[in-house]
């Protein structure tokens, strides 16, 4: 991978991938599935499924008499969701936006959330449609960063500093929706049942530039006049010659309808 800034941002869909197959990945997923407590027969939500990451680990725990509904507006994610998932009859992909769920109301027995309510355009309206399409007795599961936790070692730590501002003010739209999930959760109905923080931490710096954007947001921000040129490019550099330290909080919360 390259380690000059600007690099184009990967495939949606790979980047999806690749960041759920990671250590600190697939241990937050296992522990909200496991915490969902999803049985046999149930009939199971995944709003906002992207390439259908978590749908083969959801079809096994419905078992053959349940059913899971994998939702997404971008008809590229559903297709790479449709060939992962090829062959599971259990499954059932929809074109749709997670702002007007494409499900009868009070018909899902579970459903999750993940990684999605930080670029919406109203999380509080997104919860209100999963209440909406939830049975009473459902189990919820959200997942969001907070990205005003992002942090990267450096000597230079004000430039370090500068990026996480810059992350939390221009690339991510609800870049803090992590930290509010429980007010959000609450207001729209539902019960908290389990909260839940985990820290990503990235030692490789490749790794940490290809998930974290180090670079190219690096490069937008020097652009929009955030970061000094000079100083970012010697911060940048200084990064990829290690040492390297990365981390963010990520926050889980399951709750009941």
């Amino acid at each position: 991978m390259s380690t000059t800034l600007g690099v184009p941002r990967p495939d949606q869909a790979s980047y999806m991938l690749r960041a759920a197959a990671g250590d600190a990945g697939r241990a937050y997923k296992r522990q909200m599935l496991d915490l969902l407590d999803i049985r046999a027969g149930h009939t199971v939500l995944d709003a906002g499924c992207g390439p259908g990451t978590d749908l083969p680990a959801l079809a096994e725990r419905v078992g053959d008499g349940g059913t899971v509904i994998g939702v997404d507006r971008d008809p590229a994610m559903l297709e790479r969701a449709r060939a992962r998932t090829e062959g599971l009859r259990r499954v059932e992909l929809r074109e749709g936006d997670v702002h007007a769920l494409p499900v009868e109301p009070g018909t899902m027995d579970r459903a999750k959330i993940d990684r999605v309510l930080m670029h919406v355009d109203d999380p509080a309206e997104v919860l209100a449609q999963l209440h909406r399409a939830t049975r009473p007795g459902a189990r919820i599961g959200l997942a969001e960063p907070d990205w005003d936790t992002l942090i990267v070692d450096a000597e230079d730590l004000d430039t370090s500093r500068a990026f996480t501002r810059y992350t939390t003010a221009e690339v991510v739209r609800n870049a803090t929706v992590g930290r509010g999930l429980v007010r959000l959760a609450e207001r729209a109905g539902f019960r908290v049942e389990a909260v839940h923080a985990t820290t990503p931490v990235f030692r490789d710096f490749q790794e940490a530039d290809h998930t974290l954007g180090l670079g190219r947001n690096l490069q937008k921000a020097i652009d929009g006049g955030h970061i000094d040129r000079d100083r970012g490019h010697r911060w940048f550099a200084g990064l990829s010659q290690g040492p390297f330290y990365a981390s963010f909080t990520l926050v889980g919360v399951v709750c009941s309808r």
